[in-house]
């Protein structure tokens, strides 16, 4: 029996959620990013709004390129948190229909219905279902595709955004993907889709045409992998304890900056926003890394894998300071910082213990912060450290939670 397999994908999430906040937004080229500052501000577009998008405005693109093509649009700080608890309330719904959801970003999940079929319909009434759902309860939109993997699903919930329903029939995903560009498969990105241009394959089933051996020949496991995405061909399971691979943020300075306070500030607020993020998740990470870009463009990474899985600042901040304090040299100054937690596990995973430790203190302490910024706002507390006029830091940069 073939699987039905339900790739969910909000449209513009962000801007979305905006404009539910601020309907006086809506249908106006809405930007959510960095300050663009006059066209100098040195951040990126988190997303847009689809009138945006008609002005050539995308995803991670420089703000200051944004700015240049749409000086009229209205642009709007990234409010992480906000998203945080709109996309738990999505997967909420999501898990209403299966229990099997992998939630793979902050905006996506994968579900496996198959086992739901007889309850709610087949796939694609499942999926009319739960787009009426997420738009009557949380007034946004989802577009969604129908397929029998993950790999056509994925590419079909892309096709008629926003607001789309692409069903692939089992047995159809060759016919379906052979008009589309190489681009749309997995893996393949502006090199390979280069590499395959020069030897005339630039449409999927021109890739599906060609003999397996060739493509191994050629391209060693990347052509045997290719040529079973072509055909449609991914076995792999929907994972619900995989979710995200990764949560994290990072900021880019108005100015480059040598000053050793700023940076701690600076890195001190984004594990608050990282560790918001993580219990918002219901997960602890067990792995700390950051990123660290001079001005020059030099990057540098670190990490730190931890004894216990971490989600509150007391824990994060301390190993990341550390990693990137060896990283400060005198006189060379920074463009960007960014921390980040992995090495994912649920909450529920941790062992109880069995008198009061110091981080089950933190913990609550946390638990209470969380519950006064939904209720009030994420402005209502702070740390008394990040208090000072001049030192709370400004998020250009923020960086989606990386899928799997």
């Amino acid at each position: 029996m073939a699987r039905t397999i339900l790739h969910v994908d909000m449209d513009a999430f962000y801007a979305s959620v905006e404009e539910r906040s601020h309907p006086e937004l809506r249908g106006k080229p809405l930007i959510v990013g960095s300050d663009p500052k006059g066209g100098k501000g040195r951040g990126i577009v988190a997303t847009c709004s689809y009138e945006a998008r008609k002005f050539g405005v995308h995803s991670a693109q420089p703000i200051s390129q944004a700015w240049r093509m749409c000086p009229q649009g209205i642009y709007v700080q990234p409010d992480m948190p906000k998203y945080a608890r709109a996309s738990e309330c999505v997967m909420r719904i999501l898990l209403d229909f299966s229990d099997l959801v992998e939630q793979v970003s902050i905006d996506e999940a994968f579900l496996d219905v198959t086992g739901s079929r007889r309850l709610f319909g087949d796939g694609a009434s499942i999926a009319r279902k739960i787009k009426n759902r997420i738009r009557s309860d949380q007034r946004l939109t989802a577009s969604v595709g129908v397929a029998a993997n993950k790999f056509v699903a994925k590419v079909a919930s892309d096709l008629r955004k926003p607001d789309g329903l692409v069903v692939v029939e089992p047995g159809r995903e060759a016919e379906f993907l052979a008009p589309l560009p190489v681009s749309r498969l997995w893996g393949v990105g502006g090199k390979t889709a280069a590499l395959l241009k020069d030897i005339g394959l630039q449409r999927i089933g021109q890739i599906a045409a060609l003999d397996r051996r060739y493509l191994v020949d050629r391209f060693g496991k990347g052509g045997e992998h290719l040529w079973e995405l072509s055909r449609g061909m991914d076995d792999r399971p929907v994972a619900p304890e995989e979710g995200y691979k990764s949560i994290g943020h990072e900021t880019t300075f108005e100015k480059d900056t040598e000053d050793e306070r700023l940076l701690h500030d600076t890195l001190l607020w984004l594990a608050e926003k990282v560790a918001q993020r993580l219990r918002a998740n219901h997960a602890r990470a067990r792995t700390i890394a950051i990123k660290f870009r001079e001005a020059d463009f030099s990057t540098y990474t670190r990490r730190k894998t931890l004894s216990v899985a971490a989600d509150t600042s007391e824990e994060i901040f301390p190993q990341a300071w550390n990693m990137v304090r060896r990283l400060i040299r005198r006189g060379v100054a920074v463009r960007l910082i960014g921390i980040y937690g992995s090495n994912l596990e649920s909450e529920r995973a941790g062992q109880l213990a069995l008198f009061d430790q110091p981080e089950q203190k933190d913990r609550r302490l946390a638990a209470a912060v969380d519950d006064i910024t939904r209720r009030y706002g994420d402005s209502a507390i702070t740390r008394a450290t990040l208090v000072s006029p001049g030192r709370r830091p400004t998020l250009n940069g923020p960086t989606r939670s990386i899928p799997k």
